[in-house]
């Protein structure tokens, strides 16, 4: 066989009875859901601002930056929910490059999935017991949810994932909202697809078991760009996009049509510092059509402590080691920015 089983690694309920997530914070999260639950089903008129580094590499810089966040967060808790982005899963377009925490708890070091497991699941908890905000990652890998179930509060199915079934699948058994973004062809039907088979219940084959699901109900749309077939970025977060959005949504039978954009990815052709503009025409949107306003429930942000992006081994605190990012000064003017307008 081509494959070198390496080590058996321990099941999620054995690493949740390791490293439970204490009972106060299970009560906080639970808390926290029903809060994002009520903005993406109508209830509540806040605005989701799912925000930080794009790849959560180093746990005290994240920390840092979600501590940050939490401070912030008291000053606009009002009008805004904002999520930390505690991304520990990176997708790799090519399959090179550092590819998160659960792979390289130490990015200079090789991958060791049983330390990354740890790692990933001690800075979760640490972030929430430090913060109060229960955050957002990306799934890139389906088999590996129930090891970050009873921490998460939101979750990304990425534009290379989007069209797998067994994502799809897997999605419709959460009990939080789960954000399917458009396939990088930019497809908006691939991505209604996927919502509406999370949606609905379904049998499966997980983890060597025969599950079935209820559905999940806060299944919804992630615009992030796409790239045409000379491999150029196109945007698709402008009004007429949106417009097109909610047509398609109308012509569906979906539950708590909401849709989420990404100012970041093919949306800003990676130019980090177009999210504020990108952003602020967003909100300018939702203000122009009450049916956008209440279709797109909140953005995305890729914002660290110190803005754009470095090799790994450079050693800059809180500076992103995969795509570039916002500065923390730029990020928290955005964010009051945010406040003010919505």
């Amino acid at each position: 066989m081509s494959f070198e089983f390496i080590q058996k690694l321990p099941t999620p309920d054995e690493i949740r009875k390791q490293f439970p997530l204490p009972e106060k914070l299970v009560e906080l999260k639970q808390r926290r859901d029903a809060e994002i639950r009520d903005v993406l089903t109508g209830k509540d008129n806040r605005f989701l601002v799912i925000i930080g580094p794009c790849s959560a590499d180093n746990e005290e810089a994240v920390c840092d930056y979600v501590n940050r966040l939490a401070r912030v967060n008291e000053k606009v808790k009002d009008k805004l929910i904002l999520i930390p982005r505690i991304y520990t899963n990176k997708p790799r377009t090519t399959g090179e490059g550092y590819k998160g925490i659960v792979h390289q708890p130490d990015p200079e070091k090789k991958p060791d999935f049983l330390a990354g497991l740890i790692a990933m699941r001690k800075m979760q908890i640490r972030a929430i017991a430090e913060s109060g905000l229960t955050a957002a990652d990306e799934m890139l890998y389906p088999e590996n949810w129930r090891y970050v179930s009873d921490i998460l509060s939101y979750v990304a199915i990425g534009a290379r994932s989007v069209e797998d079934q067994q994502h799809r699948l897997t999605v419709s058994g959460f009990d939080v909202p789960a954000g399917m973004k458009n396939p990088t062809s930019g497809d908006f039907s691939i991505m209604l697809n996927s919502v509406f088979a999370a949606q609905h219940p379904h049998s499966f084959i997980y983890r060597g078991w025969e599950v079935k699901t209820t559905g999940n109900d806060l299944t919804h749309t992630v615009l992030r760009g796409s790239v045409n077939k000379y491999g150029r970025s196109l945007p698709n977060y402008h009004y007429e996009d949106l417009n097109t959005l909610l047509t398609l949504y109308n012509e569906r039978d979906l539950k708590n049509p909401a849709c989420i954009i990404d100012a970041n990815h093919n949306n800003s052709n990676k130019q980090f510092r177009q999210q504020i503009r990108i952003v602020k025409e967003v909100l300018h949107s939702r203000n122009l059509n009450p049916d956008i306003c209440q279709l797109v429930k909140g953005v995305m942000i890729e914002s660290y402590i110190e803005e754009g992006c470095q090799k790994i081994g450079e050693g800059i605190y809180g500076k992103s080691i995969t795509d570039p990012c916002l500065g923390w000064e730029d990020s928290e003017r955005l964010i009051y920015d945010i406040a003010d307008y919505v």
